[in-house]
């Protein structure tokens, strides 16, 4: 009640300032453009070569935050870095469309406690349910509900994919519609079980296939490398964990302290995934992975999704993922390096989803062969989603 209090008060304010239109209607939108940014805007340019390439890819993205902002992804966007005719342009054949459903305030890479919410403001000026205000399940359900309304309304040019069935039957429809696009949907952070693991069939039920134990701070569940504590995995997470394998479910350490890493590995009966993440070998700091770390996920049949934005390359273009991409490579094998751009998580990318074709070509410069990028733009990801969704 005290929250509600808190949250009425404020936009009792902000009503009384007379700024309920700016609020509603630009506010949103601004947050979004200003936090979603490209370094080089479109169009995008790339070698004769690897234009040539690229067009032959099967592209699979492991991490975008689309769904965040409001948007009709349906519809060509002038902001952010994701749509489904964008995805389309840049030659994606699947996105991983993740839900945010909490963010503490000032957030960091170093230490967040979850008593603070940036989220809740969000959801109530893109006027999204009541029942969302207040409840981080409802957040992820009405989400869930939302791509799936999207993609009902696309006339057949983006499908939701749940099960192997549905990703073979896409592949083949690709193979004479090149422009169609897969999504799938994931979970940011297990406190969206609002405590309760049972809540991980719920969440299937509502269509995601894929979730990490934290986000940005730790949950009931586990701890997170920027969270107070940085614990492991809870009684609770590893409940969670048996839960979502017996689903089919994928667990993503994306986030996940040096420990709950530990945990998870030592008791997953199934291989893993690290949605997006950088490196230390060429990016050293908190959010990224260590060698030993890559090597223990490689070991369980993991992939390793490398991001797009500063953080993860400590770099500003192209060529910096693909220097991460090549450290990846050179310690673990090709078999386990994947895409994780992070698309539209509030960070600046070198380029939105029509640039792909720039990360083709510095893949090329850092001396990758043809069959090795088509197994890190797609073709890993591919082939694990395909051994690992549910039947």
């Amino acid at each position: 009640m005290k929250r509600f209090l808190r949250i009425a008060g404020l936009v009792i304010v902000l009503l009384a300032a007379g700024g309920l239109a700016y609020f509603f209607l630009v506010l949103p939108g601004q947050v979004d453009a200003s936090m979603n940014g490209v370094h080089t805007p479109p169009p995008y340019n790339a070698s004769e070569r690897a234009e040539a390439l690229h067009k032959e890819l099967t592209i699979a993205d492991l991490h975008g935050d689309a769904l965040l902002w409001g948007r009709d992804l349906t519809k060509r966007g002038t902001r952010g870095h994701t749509d489904i005719p964008r995805l389309s342009e840049g030659n994606v054949a699947l996105q991983v469309f993740s839900l945010v459903s909490k963010t503490p305030r000032n957030m960091n890479i170093d230490h967040n406690a979850g008593d603070t919410d940036n989220i809740t403001l969000l959801a109530i000026g893109l006027r999204w349910p009541m029942r969302t205000w207040f409840s981080l399940k409802e957040r992820a359900l009405y989400q869930a509900e939302r791509l799936h309304d999207m993609a009902a309304r696309s006339g057949g040019k983006f499908v939701i994919i749940k099960t192997k069935g549905d990703l073979a039957r896409f592949l083949e429809r690709r193979k004479t519609e090149p422009d169609i696009v897969a999504g799938l949907l994931a979970i940011e952070g297990a406190q969206v079980l609002e405590g309760d693991p049972a809540n991980v069939e719920t969440m299937f039920q509502a269509g995601y296939r894929m979730m990490a134990a934290a986000h940005f701070f730790d949950t009931e569940m586990g701890g997170s490398a920027h969270g107070m504590k940085k614990g492991g995995l809870t009684d609770k997470g590893r409940e969670m964990i048996g839960l979502m394998e017996e689903r089919g479910m994928i667990v993503d350490l994306a986030h996940a302290s040096p420990k709950q890493i530990k945990d998870v590995l030592s008791i997953a009966k199934r291989p893993v995934v690290v949605s997006h993440t950088g490196v230390r070998g060429t990016c050293d700091n908190r959010r990224n992975l260590n060698n030993d770390q890559l090597r223990a996920i490689a070991a369980k049949g993991g992939l390793i999704g490398v991001g797009f934005w500063e953080t993860a390359t400590c770099g500003l273009d192209a060529a910096a993922i693909a220097k991460a991409q090549r450290h990846v490579a050179d310690v673990i094998g090709v078999d386990h390096l994947a895409l994780g751009s992070d698309f539209d998580g509030a960070v600046a990318v070198p380029f939105d989803a029509t640039g792909l074709v720039q990360l083709t070509d510095a893949m090329l410069t850092a001396g990758f062969t043809d069959e090795e990028i088509g197994k890190a733009m797609g073709g890993n990801q591919i082939r694990f989603l395909l051994q690992n969704l549910p039947e």
